[in-house]
């Protein structure tokens, strides 16, 4: 049986409706892992339905155990979605556009709606998704904070979610993470810590080697240095990046702010012979719009060398 999005504002998935406009909750007990097993005991996360903005995205409110109230997943699907019940045929491909505020801040541009003018998850064939978090986002679990556990917000409530819901492919290639700034970082991040969950990421004019926490309003969410160094980019791809294997899942852009943490982080990429892309300016504005996106999606799904 096919299901799809259709013109009456009616998105049908496996194991849920969703009436766009309405705001019943979805109640979902999620797997502690995104192909792992899940307990009935487990935390609750909290979906509505989907409602449709006048942008003709798709926005889900969330509550749930790892974040200080309410947060929100925006949706951008391609023109083409539908879902197959039981078959990867018609899987999609997800994109988490990772944001560099806390909420539903824009100041810094809007990464799913440049996506959205440039038609890359039409051309790519994409679901594009960007959660919000609660608090400025470094994509990690505070040590003793229980609201600001953002790799968990995404590892155990936003990626199965959205998989499920939505029909996204179960193999690591099938999901990768797009950011710049702060999450640029988280992206590199995410995908030297989970080399299993996430295939590929995208980092455009980031701090990457930065060598302690309280830069840039990290303090409060990192907590501590020794947290910190658990999620510190440099040091895990001393540690990580060989788990990457032989082909280039690393693709690091720039620049605007951060020039020399990007030449920095490409002699240390060399210097451990780990395989990724490279492409130095040219510089442009800090912010999702300055034409950067247009260059990293396709060297990230294009990438070979």
């Amino acid at each position: 049986m096919r299901h799809v999005l259709r013109q009456d504002g009616q998105v049908t998935s496996r194991n849920v409706t969703l009436s766009i406009g309405c705001r019943a909750m979805i109640s979902l007990v999620l797997c502690l892992a995104v192909d792992g097993p899940c307990f009935a005991d487990g935390p609750t996360f909290e979906a509505s339905t989907a409602e449709r903005l006048r942008s003709g995205d798709l926005v889900h409110r969330v509550t749930s155990p790892w974040q200080a109230g309410e947060t929100q997943i925006r949706v951008l699907l391609p023109a083409q979605w539908e879902l197959a019940s039981g078959s990867e045929k018609n899987a999609l491909r997800l994109l988490l556009v990772l944001p560099v505020e806390a909420g539903a801040g824009t100041h810094w541009g809007d990464g799913l709606a440049e996506i959205r003018k440039l038609d890359l998850h039409n051309r790519f064939h994409l679901i594009c998704v960007a959660p919000t978090f609660s608090h400025l986002p470094w994509y990690a679990d505070h040590p003793t904070d229980a609201t600001i556990q953002q790799e968990t917000y995404l590892l155990k409530g936003v990626v199965p979610f959205v998989s499920q819901t939505y029909g996204v492919g179960k193999s690591a290639d099938d999901r990768f993470l797009l950011g710049f700034s702060k999450s640029g970082w988280g992206a590199f991040s995410l995908l030297l810590r989970h080399p299993d969950v996430f295939g590929k990421a995208v980092a455009w004019d980031a701090p990457l080697m930065m060598p302690a926490s309280g830069e840039y309003g990290s303090g409060p969410v990192f907590g501590t240095q020794e947290n910190f160094r658990n999620y510190q980019v440099s040091e895990l791809l001393k540690t990580a990046g060989k788990q990457l294997g032989s082909r280039p899942r690393l693709i690091h852009i720039g620049y605007g702010n951060f020039s020399k943490h990007h030449t920095e982080f490409e002699t240390l990429l060399n210097g451990l012979d780990i395989p990724h892309v490279y492409q130095h300016g040219p510089q442009r504005k800090h912010a999702w719009g300055s034409g950067w996106i247009e260059d990293g999606i396709p060297l990230m799904l294009g990438a070979t060398k």
